[in-house]
């Protein structure tokens, strides 16, 4: 940047284990978002290594990194980010097309994430006829369209009133029991109190690994 170089993570060594909760907290700036942008392959750092299911994300031409973006890893975003000119059951049905996934598979995966999100009766409405816990939902459900191992995200319940909030986190609680792997990035105490290990970062680093 003009005023100089802005290290966004410095000396960060972390393992994510398959399966775990891991929580990520710390003031706003401190490297969160990168953090949870490296992890998703979306940014590849300047040095250091990124290993995912023992392939080197640094080696991956940017095909492959799409291709495991795609496949493997599931992102929940505070702003949603839903296609506002198709329904949710296309917003859940895309990614499945980009991945090659069958037109029959497609329909009965998409069938399943929305009513396991309890949203069936809402198929076919657009983002713009939902509320902001319904658009979440068609989120997480987006997300989950590809089965990946890997679910981040990032303030999942920044957008959402209290009560909404809770139904987010306990679908996200709820895929983590069915077994997958969930990085959460928030700044409410009790969103990161449902993870089983926090991490605290100031500064770009981790500057507490709790167990």
């Amino acid at each position: 940047m003009a005023a100089g170089s802005v290290a966004a993570l410095r000396d960060v060594t972390l393992r994510i284990g398959s399966g775990e909760y891991i929580g990520v907290v710390g003031p706003s700036g401190c490297g969160k978002s990168t953090l949870l942008h490296v992890l998703g392959v979306v940014d590849v750092p300047t040095s250091g290594d990124v290993l995912f299911q023992d392939r080197n994300v640094r080696t991956l031409s940017d095909a492959d990194r799409s291709r495991l973006r795609l496949r493997e890893i599931g992102f929940i975003f505070q702003r949603f980010f839903l296609l506002p000119m198709l329904t949710a059951w296309e917003n859940v049905e895309l990614p499945q097309a980009e991945a090659g996934v069958g037109r029959a598979e497609r329909r009965e995966r998409t069938r399943e994430l929305l009513e396991y999100v309890g949203l069936s009766a809402r198929a076919s409405h657009r983002p713009s006829e939902l509320s902001g816990g319904e658009m979440q939902r068609v989120a997480i459900a987006r997300a989950l369209a590809n089965r990946p191992r890997l679910l981040l995200a990032d303030e999942p319940t920044g957008e959402l009133d209290q009560a909404t909030g809770e139904q987010i986190v306990s679908l996200i609680d709820r895929l983590h029991a069915d077994g997958m792997a969930v990085v959460v990035v928030t700044h409410d105490p009790a969103v990161a109190g449902r993870a089983h290990r926090l991490l605290r970062m100031r500064d770009g680093r981790i500057v507490e690994a709790g167990e």
